[in-house]
């Protein structure tokens, strides 16, 4: 049986600092507690898990830090020395556990709104990679056909469009490709051909997406053509001026973008 997909969640822990020195977090202050409860460092030490040494290192180090003594020596009488917080030792760890709770639920609300924040992240590392390829797309690999040399890989994008790939069997063992593996297609703007009317063409390119004219932006020699297709996506192509006014380009327009899958890298998020 499948396991269940686990929950995100956050967890964090608060840091005293001084400048740039570290005075203390959870363990120190549980050192603090248990000076206070036991009144002894031997007994705070031992009760969490720390060396004596290391316990009064921690101690003279907040000492220092804090510009005034935490833990002061009690001098030996009729029931032995030991030691104790001072005023200002007590109002520290009376302080930080206030901070630590409400630390706590603010990470816990945090936690709650968790959910999509694994995708964002995600998201944000695919807007980060920087490629000269105008056209991004990302999706899920709807088929694998195997070849002898080359294989055609059919990767299904957002709006239910497909777009294919022909590329080398090792690139297709080396990036993983198998059905419904995350995957993302890059194809340049000079690759995509513009059509406005089909009826009885027969063409070659692999691929073809539908949609309609979004912008169209002239340049001096050539014209950006932005084709937005079903379910939010673009794409777009860059065609000679002479080509934009003969097909009559414009917002609103029906066209059709077409590539070759030679013209297509497939890629996968790292």
């Amino acid at each position: 049986m499948a396991s269940k997909k686990k929950p995100i969640e956050l967890r964090g822990t608060v840091w005293m600092i001084v400048g740039d020195e570290n005075l203390g977090g959870p363990g120190r202050i549980d050192l603090l507690s248990k000076v206070a409860e036991f009144g002894s460092i031997t007994r705070a030490a031992k009760a969490i898990g720390m060396s004596y040494k290391a316990a009064w290192d921690a101690i003279d180090t907040m000492n220092n830090l804090a510009g005034e003594p935490l833990v002061e020596r009690l001098a030996g009488g009729k029931g032995g020395g030991g030691t104790r917080l001072t005023r200002r030792g007590e109002q520290l760890v009376e302080n930080f556990r206030i901070i630590e709770r409400e630390h706590r639920q603010f990470v816990a609300q945090l936690s709650r709104q968790a959910e999509g924040i694994a995708d964002d992240l995600l998201l944000i590392r695919r807007m980060k990679m920087k490629t000269s390829a105008r056209n991004q797309f990302l999706g899920k690999v709807a088929a694998v056909k195997k070849g002898a040399v080359n294989d055609e890989i059919e990767l299904e994008i957002l709006g239910g469009q497909k777009i294919v790939a022909i590329i080398t069997r090792e690139s297709t063992d080396n990036l993983g490709l198998v059905r419904d593996a995350e995957a993302f297609a890059l194809i340049k703007a000079s690759s995509v051909i513009v059509m406005t009317d089909d009826k009885g063409a027969k063409l070659s390119t692999r691929n073809r997406l539908t949609g309609t004219v979004s912008r169209v932006q002239p340049g001096a020699v050539n014209t950006e053509v932005v084709i937005e297709l079903p379910g939010g996506g673009t794409i777009a192509s860059i065609i000679t001026n002479e080509s934009a006014i003969n097909l009559g380009l414009k917002a609103g327009k029906k066209a059709s973008a077409l590539f070759k899958a030679s013209s297509v890298i497939i890629g996968v998020p790292s």
